[in-house]
Parts: structure tokens; C-alpha cells; sequence
């Protein structure tokens, strides 16, 4: 029978099945300060340890600050938090990349980087992101705290098979059009919902011509379309990425490891629940005007009128917060803060596109901008490549890493009634700071409105 290289995966992970549920067995779970304490609480009320530890990867990503990390936080319930995991990982005997360590940052872009996230595993995080994995052909996916102690203490996980869907991209992309601008457009022509229920499979050959880190941009984002999670197909660009870094299979094992992940890809005539397909010349540089990531446009567009979308009141109550108006250009907006980070455009590509922009331009005099790598290694790597000078001549600075400005759980907040021109993922009311109003773009639109002032 044919399958889908969604259904490959899952049907090999299935330990048992209980009606239409399956039992799911979890290769890796990633862990954080935000969702596991309780988690950890449920273990020790029910007597029980950890299943595997081994299976376990902890590091502080969403509470911790991006300047002085080598003093105390600040922030009292930042700081409990980030304590907590220590003391918990202490006790069941977890390793944790803590604050300082070199393998410390965001959990969805350290698992990679490292080699811990390898094509053909179930990946799970108490974080719904988590589908960031799914890059490399991996089926990865946010879940609840509740369950978060579930594979704790079995390493398997009660899951209900999610239906399966293919979005297939072809043709050559324009100039100056990334990765994040070729996930927004897919979203605002989906919609926040358009894919519920479902498992999206990215293909096609502007896919395929992407960079690891442009594919984890766009399966990052699967879940603000309503997907369990989004995969791409491992190929040569894949194991070349993940050949020879810290946690990848060596030797033998890597042979055996390479034989396996060449057979993971759809057959031919595998069917798909529901397919997709847009042309790579259709998209242009993208931004979000509204308070979901499905309210996007291009560049070169203005915001549609109320009464072309399906809900005209709540699209009205969106303008609204935004402070915006039906059939307004965006250009020339003027804009205060940028943010360049969080786990879905905080890598060293993304620090690159930035810099490689400044580089011999100026900040704007009214721009706060907040430039935050995604682990301690993309901060190493960018101090090696000199991009933190670049970026301190044009008046930028790079912090130190950490989940940052992407959400209003650390000291890095925007005050409200501002605009920030962001690389985060969502742009809900007070995601990034009671009464923030957040515009979401890609890197090189964020370089572009940091130099000037506004957007362009």
C-alpha cells in the first residue's frame, strides 16, 4: 500500500492501538521552564520517576532575559520559574543546558543545531512550536501540560491520527522573498483554521530549494494555520545539515541511520486528504496588519475592506486594536520597534539576512530594535563571523538568547500603543506586551524598517 511520509512515520511508532486511538511512542521530548513544573509535580503526587531521562532535553528558553544572564533575573516569577526547572532536573536527575551553559537557548532551535532532532523520530514539547522539527521529517508537535507528565512517565503519548495534507509549491522565488514571507502567504490564504485537523506535508521545488534553517521557518509556523504539525521530506540538503553535529549518529550508525532516512518520502501514488498548490512567483514580500498571522498581505497590497472577509465585526475589532483602517497601505507606517529572534527566525542564517542588510547603513534615531540570537551556539557563531560588529557600527546589538520579545513572558516587552515590525510567529493582542500592536515580516523587511524608520 502506499503511504505518505506522514503515515510511515506514525504507523512505525504505534505501540498499541485503543479503538481510534494510538498509543504513540516519543523519541525525544523537549522541555522548558514554562510547562513542565507541573508536570513534574504530578510524577512526584503519583510516586513515580522519569521513564527515560535520556529521552529528556531541558534548557530555560521563555523566561529568561537577554541582557546580564549572568546575574540574578530579575523578574520574581521568571526567576521561579527558571529555578524551578533546575531544581526539578536536579532531582530526577535530568541534564539541563541552563543559563550560561553552551548548548543553552530556544528548545525548538537548539534540537537541531545539536543533532538531536534527526529525520523519521516523534518529537513532542509542552510548547506548540514544536513543529519547528518537522523540517527534517520528523513528526513534532506541541501538547498540554497534562500530557507533558504523560511521556514523562511513559514515553508514549494517547494520540487520535491526525488526517493529512499536502501543500506543494512550485516555480522560482522572487528576489528578496524568504522562507517566513512563503509560510505567511500560505496562511493568509488558508486562514487561521484552514488546516485543522490535519498534518501538512510541505513539497515542491521551491521547498526543496530551501536551507534547513528557511524549512524550520515555515513548519514553525504549520501550527498558526490550525495544523498538528507540518514535515518536509529529508533529502541530501537534510543529511548534510545534520551530518557530524554534537548529537547525530557516527560511524556505523550514521550509515545505518542514512539508509533508513532515505526511504522516508511520500510514494508516488500515496493519497492525501486534502492537497494545495501555489506558485512560487505568486508571493512577494509579506506583512501582518491584524491580530492573527492569517490577517497577512503583500508588501504592495492594502488592507482589504471588512466586508470581504468572513467575519467583518471581529475583522473591524482587530483594525481597531491595530490602530489601522480598511484599505491602508502599510508603507511608510511609522514604526518604533523591531524584533529579530524568537524560535522561528533567530537563527544564524536569520542573523545573517539582518546584518548583510545593515551592514554600512545606520539605524534609524527612533528604532528600538532587540536582535536576540536563538541559542548560545548562534550567539558564538555570529561573535566568530563578526555580525555583531557589523551590527554594532550600524547601531544595532546583539543580546543573549532566549525566547525574548515573542511573547510577553520576560523582561523584554513593548509598551503599549507601539508598533513592532517582529520575525516572531504571532501577532495576538498583547502577545508582546499589554496593548502592543505587532506587524509580523521576515528578516530582510525587519533590516529594511529598522535602517528606515518606518515600513517600506
Amino acid at each position: 500500500m502506499k503511504q505518505t511520509l506522514f503515515d510511515k512515520i506514525w504507523d512505525k511508532h504505534v505501540v498499541a492501538q485503543v479503538g481510534n486511538l494510538s498509543v504513540l511512542y516519543i523519541d525525544k521530548h523537549l522541555i522548558h521552564e514554562v510547562t513542565s513544573p507541573q508536570a513534574f509535580t504530578g510524577l512526584e503526587k503519583r510516586g513515580i520517576g522519569v521513564w527515560d531521562k535520556t529521552k529528556i532535553v531541558a534548557t530555560p528558553d521563555h523566561n529568561v532575559p537577554t541582557l546580564n544572564q549572568h546575574l540574578p533575573i530579575n523578574e520574581p516569577l521568571s526567576r521561579q520559574q527558571v529555578d524551578k526547572l533546575k531544581e526539578n532536573c536536579q532531582k530526577f536527575d535530568i541534564e539541563l543546558y541552563g543559563l550560561l551553559h553552551p548548548y543553552q537557548g530556544i528548545v525548538h532551535v537548539i534540537g537541531p543545531e545539536l543533532g538531536i532532532t534527526q529525520p523519521g523520530m516523534t518529537m513532542v514539547c509542552g510548547d506548540s512550536h514544536t513543529a519547528t522539527h518537522g523540517a527534517f521529517g520528523t513528526i513534532a508537535f506541541g501538547i498540554g501540560t497534562s500530557q507533558v507528565e504523560q511521556v514523562m512517565a511513559t514515553q508514549c503519548l494517547l494520540q487520535a491520527k491526525p488526517k493529512r495534507m499536502r501543500i506543494t509549491i512550485n516555480g522560482k522565488l522572487k528576489e528578496g522573498v524568504l522562507s517566513k514571507d512563503i509560510i505567511l502567504y500560505i496562511i493568509s490564504k488558508l486562514g487561521t483554521g484552514g488546516a485543522t485537523g490535519y498534518f501538512v506535508e510541505y513539497a515542491g521545488d521551491a521547498i526543496r530549494s530551501l536551507s534547513m534553517e528557511a524549512r524550520m521557518t515555515i513548519c514553525n509556523m504549520s501550527i498558526e494555520m490550525g495544523a498538528k504539525g507540518g514535515l518536509i521530506a529529508p533529502d541530501e540538503t537534510t543529511f548534510e545539515y545534520v551530518k557530524g553535529r554534537e548529537f547525530a549518529p557516527k560511524g556505523e550508525d550514521w550509515d545505518k541511520a542514512l539508509a533508513y532516512w532515505k526511504t522516508l518520502y511520500s510514494d508516488a501514488d500515496a493519497t492525501f486528504d486534502f492537497e494545495v498548490a501555489y506558485a512560487a512567483t505568486d508571493i512577494e514580500p509579506m506583512i501582518t496588519f491584524g491580530t492573527n498571522p492569517g490577517m497577512g498581505i503583500k508588501l504592495s497590497e492594502k488592507i482589504p475592506t471588512a466586508s470581504s472577509t468572513e467575519s467583518p465585526e471581529s475583522f473591524k475589532k482587530s483594525l481597531a486594536y491595530m490602530g489601522l483602517a480598511e484599505n491602508q497601505s502599510l508603507i511608510d507606517l511609522p514604526v518604533n520597534y523591531v524584533f529579530v529572534g524568537s524560535c522561528t527566525n533567530s537563527r544564524i542564517e536569520d542573523l545573517r539576512i539582518f546584518a548583510n542588510y545593515v551592514k554600512g547603513k545606520q539605524k534609524a534615531p527612533n528604532i528600538t530594535a532587540w536582535i536576540v540570537p536563538g541559542s548560545k551556539q548562534v550567539e558564538k557563531q555570529a561573535q566568530e563571523e563578526g555580525l555583531d560588529k557589523i551590527l554594532a557600527a550600524a547601531g544595532f546589538a546583539l543580546r543573549e538568547p532566549g525566547c525574548s520579545a515573542c511573547l510577553a513572558m520576560n523582561e523584554d516587552k513593548i509598551p503599549a500603543g507601539e508598533y513592532c515590525v517582529s520575525t516572531s510567529n504571532r501577532n495576538f493582542e498583547g502577545r508582546q506586551g499589554p496593548g502592543a500592536r505587532t506587524l509580523l515580516v521576515s528578516p530582510l523587511t525587519a533590516a529594511k524598517v529598522a535602517v528606515a524608520g518606518k515600513v517600506c
